[in-house]
């Protein structure tokens, strides 16, 4: 998408506010307008385009970003009640592949506001809430890059046009049950099967308190999809055209996530420290294929178990200042009936399982800027590759809370 075509978006939903704000001057229902623009510098051992990782086929947002200075994941969001039933959200995503701004509808759902009995619906589009971090932003990371089992498995996030069904519990304890149902167009389903109703997910949320300074949050989610022509990444032989690998079949994704919050009698504002894990498997059965390899078409069959987990703790030592570590380990167990293809496919473990450790460091002058520097030790494939990133996150206008 080019940049005029950005400007044009940019001017129209400028246009639609500005009308909207005309029209209800005196109506506190006008939308919430906001920005948040997001810029960074890379540097890697390794050349970043021949990232892989061993064991699954890449999809999504997966790649690295580009060496040297670079534009983030920039948002625009436009939010505001509908009137006293109905609330409304529009995001776009604004970012650089290839060379080519490209302006994405990253988010356009509405949410009911009073439904009563602890129900909530949502429908749109919108992040899946299988996992703890597939729900939040990417500015509201507290690293810059997902975790290795997220760019593996939803190629960085999970999201899917849908309904979602949530239940809040009247209960002293936090508990909150979900289902959702998804075309699955998009990876790591594909396909849109069963007249555009592919994809499911399930999940219960669980948390409270423990004291003045201690809480908690432990969640449990699934996640299947009826598949057909999932596309990963492709490469090409000798210039001729690109083997693009396609997956059909059954997937089914198992999550558990943790959490733990610090805060010396509940003041997070002077320190605090959050760990985090969480943990996946996904198994699927059914058939790979590459496109353009033929005729005839290279195929195979496949049935694949792949587990990742990822260890995060953050600390807030001071006002402003926190760092942070992370461990991440990927696993795969993939076979078929031709192994060759599979290695085509990148569903090959090549006797490795990908490792990474990662540090970081960042300042927040307010909730709405933030500055981070960033040291991965990558240990995803071949040779190990040492990753340096220096990030700014800054938000314009309206800034939602995040969640727990």
């Amino acid at each position: 998408m080019n940049k005029q075509y950005l400007l044009s978006a940019v001017t129209w939903a400028a246009c639609i506010s500005s009308v909207a704000i005309a029209q209800q001057s005196d109506n506190s229902m006008n939308p919430a307008i906001s920005m948040v623009l997001q810029g960074q510098f890379a540097d890697y051992k390794l050349n970043p385009e021949d990232y892989e990782l061993p064991g699954f086929m890449l999809g999504g947002e997966a790649e690295l970003a580009k060496e040297g200075f670079g534009l983030g994941h920039g948002e625009l969001v436009i939010s505001s009640n509908v009137d006293d039933k109905f609330f409304g959200k529009l995001t776009l995503a604004i970012a650089e592949h290839a060379g080519e701004t490209e302006v994405e509808l990253e988010e356009a759902y509405i949410e009911t506001l009073a439904l009563g009995s602890g129900f909530t619906v949502k429908a749109g589009r919108y992040f899946s809430n299988i996992g703890y971090l597939n729900s939040q932003h990417t500015h509201a990371w507290d690293f810059i890059d997902a975790p290795l089992i997220y760019r593996g498995l939803f190629g960085n996030q999970l999201i899917d046009d849908g309904i979602q069904l949530r239940w809040l519990a009247p209960t002293d304890l936090f508990i909150q049950i979900g289902v959702e149902l998804g075309r699955g167009d998009r990876f790591p389903a594909g396909g849109a099967s069963n007249d555009g109703k592919g994809a499911q997910a399930f999940f219960v949320e669980l948390g409270g308190d423990v004291g003045t300074s201690h809480s908690w949050q432990l969640g449990l989610s699934h996640w299947s999809a009826k598949i057909a022509g999932r596309e990963s990444g492709g490469h090409a032989h000798e210039g001729g055209e690109a083997e693009i690998p396609g997956y059909t079949g059954d997937s089914d994704v198992t999550g558990v996530d943790v959490v733990w919050k610090w805060a010396p009698d509940g003041n997070f504002a002077e320190r605090n420290l959050k760990l985090q894990f969480e943990y996946f498997k996904r198994e699927e059965v059914g058939s790979v294929e590459l496109e353009n390899s033929g005729p005839p078409v290279e195929t195979t069959t496949y049935n694949g178990e792949q587990t990742g987990w990822y260890l995060q703790a953050v600390y807030q030592f001071m006002p402003q200042w926190r760092a942070g570590i992370r461990f991440d380990s990927l696993k795969s167990d993939n076979t078929g009936s031709d192994n060759n293809v599979l290695g085509e496919a990148g569903l090959d473990d090549e006797g490795h399982n990908p490792e990474r450790t990662s540090i970081m460091i960042d300042y927040a002058h307010s909730e709405f800027s933030l500055l981070r520097l960033q040291f991965n030790r990558d240990d995803s494939y071949e040779s190990a590759d040492d990753q340096i990133y220096l990030q700014y996150v800054m938000s314009l206008g309206a800034h939602g809370a995040h969640q727990f």
